[in-house]
């Protein structure tokens, strides 16, 4: 079978999947299971034998597949039903498919009483097929279709509890806020093809590098008004936090290896489309410095466990934004290989312990002790994961943060011809504040979570095996993968991807510094747990891990007032934040800054408008019909069947009009 053949087919089984247990889950429940597992198991192995059919042999990659076949004659630009499969793309769509297995598997395990479970694994298996498609495709517009799939399976996962106010809130807000990128990003794809002639991501390239474009930096901006929107950055960051009021495992999905990847992976791809603007990489680099700092600042003040991690997710994606914006898409690609899989390891772990607390509260499991014996496997594997989230060598997460740092350094001291040097300094700046912040709220998640102090936590059951054994899985490249640094660089188009003596004492360094100080505040803190008993809510003992997640979430809001907060005076976060805790618990108010601006007078124009088609055009409406209901009336009463009223009303008539004829003709 050719390679090209190959790569069709990995996009293509999860789709058939998803149809085939549509279809079957209700006259075949029995197959839902594997029909959910084994598709995106095949893709995944697939894509491991187009990966391994790139290679040359000699540690680099074989030129790009270019396969191509036309849609449809449009009159103008074609639109071509195209694969453009190179180094990163190959190892991209392994992420995807390895983590598209792990969640399908876990959620056997966390969704298993779950009625809604056939058409929820089947949305998992488009969704992981149309980001196969973006990761594949090599026409925009092909891609533009797997990208707006997954913005609707995002909306239909996010609110699969949708009798909570808060999913169906939370599914709600992830469309809209996507999709108000997404039309600039369309408008963004349409200038683009304008000024190359085509829509092929090839064509796109050489006409970049041959003839430039007319308008680089209006259509770069565009374009990364959508990036914004789906990967999560500043200032449409707001509906990922909220997200999190979806299943676990379509967490762990989003923020590893669909939907957020996608921004990431498109600028990645077209990196000289923004490259052609020094503006539109200066905007794209204090993007990804705001959103790193505010993210982290964020994730220190949560206490839902799971919206620590949505916040650290849009932090990472910040890296990934600052190496694009100093023309580095190799530590970008390979900062998001690295990342899908201690990310999704830490959401699968946070499945496992928000089942085992039976609350999602930090605040709550930091007066329960023993939790971390109730679930060891995610005790060590997410100790591991948080490890490679703060950056410690030789976990994974060491090496592709400095292989950003390094590449916003080499920026900064001019190294760089793509980008300008404020843009670097921007970067590394922010990415080392951020260092510091990451490695603090990774320490108090584990501290708050694992070592705990008080009653001792309930017993609601052993995990099934299907959950531990993904977390252990996922583990192995939390640890290793950085140790591949050498061998991939090539599969990057990056000379080196090593971290070099400077970044990696400074980042390292911060790092330290950011746990040290965490576990200081938390020590300080940590007696006054005892005077203040949190009013946790536990789930039933015998409850699925999905029904323990909806009531901890339900829960969460009534017993400590906040959905983001506990005002708990033990969590070393509000210690370290001052008066910043409480602003930036609340995402430092961007949504309400949204109402103002943007809710509140669209309210108020819709009410206008409201008003004006109730009062005013439907006045005019209903006086006609008004008008015309009284006229029939008042013929009405002239029909009253009397064929004597009739004779008398006809002779009447005919009197005046010849009385009125005789006195015309007088002259009268």
């Amino acid at each position: 079978m050719t390679t090209t053949t190959l790569a069709v087919l990995v996009p293509l089984l999860p789709f058939l999947g998803a149809l085939a247990g549509l279809l079957l889950g209700r006259t075949a429940p029995g197959f839902v299971r594997p029909l959910a597992v084994l598709p995106p198991l095949a893709a995944a192995v697939l894509a491991a034998i187009v990966a391994v059919r790139q290679s040359n042999g000699h540690g680099g990659t074989r030129a790009p597949i270019d396969s191509a076949t036309q849609l449809t004659p449009t009159g103008s630009v074609p639109i071509d039903l195209a694969l453009h499969i190179d180094g990163f793309a190959a190892l991209v769509a392994i992420l995807v498919g390895v983590v598209a297995t792990c969640v399908q598997i876990y959620s056997t395990g966390y969704l298993r009483d779950d009625p809604r479970y056939p058409s929820y694994a089947a949305l998992v298996s488009l969704f992981t097929s149309a980001m196969l498609l973006v990761v594949y495709s090599g026409d925009l517009m092909v891609l533009l279709v797997g990208w707006e799939i997954m913005g609707i399976c995002s909306y239909f996962l996010v609110g699969h509890y949708w009798e909570t106010p808060e999913a169906r809130a939370a599914s709600l807000k992830a469309f809209l806020v996507t999709k108000l990128g997404d039309v600039p990003f369309l408008l963004g794809l349409f200038a683009l093809a304008v000024d190359t002639g085509t829509f092929r991501i090839t064509g796109v390239l050489q006409a970049v590098a041959n003839d430039g474009l007319d308008h680089p930096t209006v259509i770069a901006l565009l374009l990364i008004a959508g990036v914004a929107g789906k990967s999560a950055q500043f200032p449409l960051h707001t509906w990922l936090p909220d997200a999190m009021a979806g299943p676990t495992p379509v967490s762990a999905l989003i923020h590893a290896a669909t939907m957020v990847a996608a921004g990431v992976y498109f600028v990645a791809r077209l990196l000289p489309v923004f490259a052609a603007s020094a503006a539109a990489l200066t905007v794209l680099a204090v993007m990804a410095a705001i959103t790193m700092v505010g993210s982290a600042l964020a994730a220190l003040a949560q206490d839902d466990i799971k919206r620590v991690l949505a916040y650290s997710t849009i932090g990472q994606l910040g890296y990934m934004t600052g190496a694009l914006a100093v023309g580095d898409r190799g530590a970008a690609v390979f900062h998001l290989l690295s990342h899908g899989a201690f990310k999704a390891l830490l959401f699968l772990g946070a499945g496992v312990i928000i089942h085992a607390a039976g609350t999602n509260s930090l605040a709550a499991m930091s007066r329960m002790g023993g939790l971390a014996k109730r679930v060891p496997d995610a005790y060590w594997t997410m100790t591991i994961a948080l490890l490679a989230l703060a950056a410690i060598p030789p976990f994974a997460g060491f090496f592709s943060k400095e292989a950003v740092l390094v590449a916003a350094e080499h920026t900064a001291l001019g190294e760089s011809d793509i980008a300008p040097s404020f843009a670097g300094w921007t970067v590394l700046v922010a990415g080392l504040l951020t260092a510091l912040l990451t490695a603090a709220y990774a320490t108090r998640l584990w501290l708050l979570a694992f070592r705990g102090r008080g009653a001792e936590a309930a017993d609601h059951g052993k995990q099934p095996l299907s959950m531990n054994t993904v977390l252990w899985v996922l583990a192995v490249p939390s640890l290793a993968f950085g140790l591949t640094v050498g061998l991939i660089a090539p599969w990057l188009d990056a000379d080196s991807l090593a971290p070099t003596v400077t970044t990696s004492v400074l980042g390292t360094g911060v790092a330290l510094v950011g746990g040290l100080v965490t576990y200081g505040a938390w020590t300080h803190t940590t007696a006054l747990a005892a005077r203040t008993p949190m009013g946790a809510v536990a789930a039933h003992p015998d409850a699925e891990p999905a029904l323990s997640e909806v009531e901890a979430m339900t829960s969460h809001t009534p017993a400590y007032g906040n959905i983001a907060s506990a005002p708990d005076p033990a969590d070393p976060g509000r210690l370290l934040l001052g008066r910043l805790h409480p602003h930036a618990a609340a995402g430092f108010h961007l949504d309400a800054v949204y109402r103002v601006l943007f809710q509140r007078p669209v309210q108020g124009a819709a009410q206008l408008v409201r008003f004006l088609d109730r009062e005013v055009v439907d006045t005019y409406v209903r006086g006609a019909g008004t008008g015309t209901r009284w006229l029939g009336t008042a013929v009405r009463g002239a029909q009253t069947g009397n064929v004597q009223t009739y004779l008398g009303a006809l002779l009447a008539g005919t009197v005046v009009l010849a009385i009125a004829a005789v006195l015309v003709a007088a002259g009268a």
